[in-house]
């Protein structure tokens, strides 16, 4: 927080917010006051991960850094620390967040990477400016907030996720992406650092000047996700993604492992070709499977997912903290392919949510529906959306989730591959070519190993053709055997269903079976969770169209998975964070 008040109250608050963020036994946690400028600052960070350095001072201790990221060195930090100037935020690569405390300028900047990955939540009152990397933190300390946003609930009903620096909370904004927010004797500058119209007023290329580019950028880039002093898991996938970080490897060391996250039983084709990739690197290579104590402790995980994201992710993303809590004996450090189809080949996932209207009260269902308009309004770039709207916003959860337990790396949020990305020519708009040809010219072995949508070489031809069009029709047959055909087909499930099963198909690509499960063993959980939400109704909610889509779901009517998950996590978010968190600050 930044502000005049007397130092030992100020200091108290800022303990209560970190403890707050505090989630595993190995988070570590630290404070700095500075009360001649007003600032009193904490941190939570893995042990022994380059957060955990914090503080960094230069020599003459008096610029001081905050830091919260993973891809720079402390030496290098310090370094930069030394002349911070304006030119200071601009050369910072990666996902982070950060606090520079600057007595040479008699100031402090508040700042973040410039996607807006590295959330910074905040609240200004008359005597202070309250920030933090998550909204929990702040209504610990301010329970006045402690009531839903409107427009950010119906935002997050419509499309997934609240829009434009909203959140689910009353009067708490984000900072936006590339934040650059100096408080100084003259209040406070909000400025941003970066704007995405730079990158977009780049020079398209021709496909072959792409071609060469982004295969010389990307093995320039890739050496600085494998440099670590400590072991390295990449969480390796049947997918193009992946396989690009392999292919442009060099060659694996004794400080690199791989695993698969995967389902209670069988194999998907993910686990199958991840196995043949690693093995063709001479990786070790796991598969992390989920436990009957998933499902056992289904509540229990669900509540920490939303408690930890704030309710960005919610019940249909409990995996992954299991999953991640699992793979840190294997590795702290997670290398990871995602983002990687957002980025180079415009695959999007970010669209309305088509929440159920009969389940919403009268009052909020336009809010709801605004929101679709709001989320097509920023598509006019396809890049710019993956990079500044999918990535840290309809992504954030399921990263902010998987990072409570470990060190989250990927080479596709890497500025220089970003701003690449936005010279593809239209040809390759969506095309995995460069991403193949890539694989061929680096490693004709992981070339010669089909991908689990069937991409294999930069050949042509009736068997690759087919081979491509068996994966598109398998893959989208497994999604809607879990997930239901689309409501207006809705009424063929009962047959289609089965037949996908006697096929063999169903599970072939997806391990998440979450419409599935929930009518199977996670059913008492829904129908307790149910009473939960109707007991506490909200004006949200119209209860009797709310239980109906709820017991249709339950009853294999329809499919409902994105309604249940919509409802129970702001049931959870109103139980965990406005009504459990303590009021006092001795509490």
């Amino acid at each position: 927080m930044i502000s005049r008040r007397p130092a030992a109250g100020c200091t108290r608050t800022v303990q209560a917010m970190t403890e707050s963020m505090r989630h595993e036994t190995f988070h570590v946690a630290g404070n700095l006051s500075v009360p001649e400028l007003g600032v009193y600052a904490g941190w939570v960070a893995h042990e022994n991960s380059l957060s955990a350095q914090n503080v960094f001072q230069n020599a003459a201790r008096d610029v001081a850094l905050i830091f919260s990221g993973e891809n720079f060195s402390g030496e290098e930090l310090v370094k930069r620390c030394e002349r911070p100037g304006e030119k200071f935020y601009e050369s910072l690569n990666g996902l982070f967040a950060g606090l520079l405390i600057d007595r040479q300028a008699n100031q402090v900047v508040l700042f973040n990477d410039r996607y807006g990955v590295g959330r910074l939540y905040w609240h200004e009152t008359a005597e202070a400016f309250y920030f933090a990397s998550e909204a929990k933190a702040l209504l610990r300390v301010l329970p006045g907030l402690r009531e839903f946003d409107r427009d950010g609930v119906a935002q997050f009903l419509g499309v997934g996720t609240p829009l434009g620096g909203r959140t689910l909370f009353r009067d708490i904004r984000l900072l936006p992406a590339a934040a650059r927010w100096s408080f100084g004797e003259g209040g406070c500058r909000r400025e941003t650092y970066f704007s995405p119209a730079t990158w977009e007023s780049q020079a398209e290329l021709s496909a072959d000047e792409y071609g060469q580019a982004f295969s010389a950028t990307f093995k320039k880039i890739l050496p600085r996700y494998f440099s670590a002093d400590k072991k390295i898991g990449i969480a390796l996938t049947g997918g193009l993604d992946t396989r690009m970080l392999m292919a442009a490897h060099p060659h694996a060391s004794a400080r690199e492992t791989s695993y698969t996250f995967t389902g209670p039983e069988g194999r998907t084709l993910d686990d199958r070709i991840a196995a043949r990739v690693a093995d063709a690197c001479g990786l070790e290579h796991r598969l992390l499977r989920l436990g009957g104590d998933f499902f056992q402790d289904f509540a229990a995980h669900a509540d920490k997912t939303i408690f930890v994201t704030d309710g960005m992710s919610g019940i249909l993303g409990a995996h992954e903290i299991y999953f991640h809590k699992l793979a840190r004996p294997m590795a702290e450090i997670r290398l990871t392919g995602n983002f990687g189809g957002e980025i180079l080949r415009g695959v999007s996932t970010f669209k309305p949510a088509g929440v159920a209207p009969r389940m919403l009260s009268p009052e909020i269902f336009p809010a709801v529906n605004a929101a679709g308009a709001a989320l097509k309004k920023l598509k006019y770039n396809a890049t710019t959306f993956a990079a500044f709207q999918e990535v840290p916003l309809s992504l954030f959860g399921n990263l902010a989730a998987g990072s409570s337990q470990l060190t989250f790396r990927t080479p596709f949020l890497d500025n220089e591959l970003v701003a690449l990305a936005y010279r593809r020519p239209g040809s390759l708009e969506k095309s995995p070519l460069p991403a193949i040809r890539m694989i061929k010219s680096c490693s004709p072995a992981l070339d010669r190993i089909p991908t689990d949508r069937g991409f294999i070489s930069d050949r042509r031809g009736p068997d690759i053709f087919f081979r491509r069009a068996l994966a598109e029709v398998t893959f989208k047959m497994d999604y809607c055997s879990n997930a239901g055909l689309p409501r207006q087909l809705a009424v063929l499930d009962p047959v289609f269903k089965p037949v996908v099963r006697a096929l063999g198909i169903a599970g072939m690509h997806k391990f998440l079976k979450y419409s599935t499960w929930l009518r199977g063993p996670l059913a008492p959980f829904v129908t307790e969770r149910l009473a939960a939400v109707k007991e506490n109704a909200n004006r949200f909610w119209n209860t009797a169209g709310l239980a109906e889509t709820f017991h249709a779901h339950l009853n294999g009517k329809n499919d409902f998975p994105a309604e249940i998950n919509a409802a129970l996590t702001l049931e959870a978010v109103e139980r965990l964070l406005f009504r459990d968190l303590p009021r006092r600050l001795d509490t």
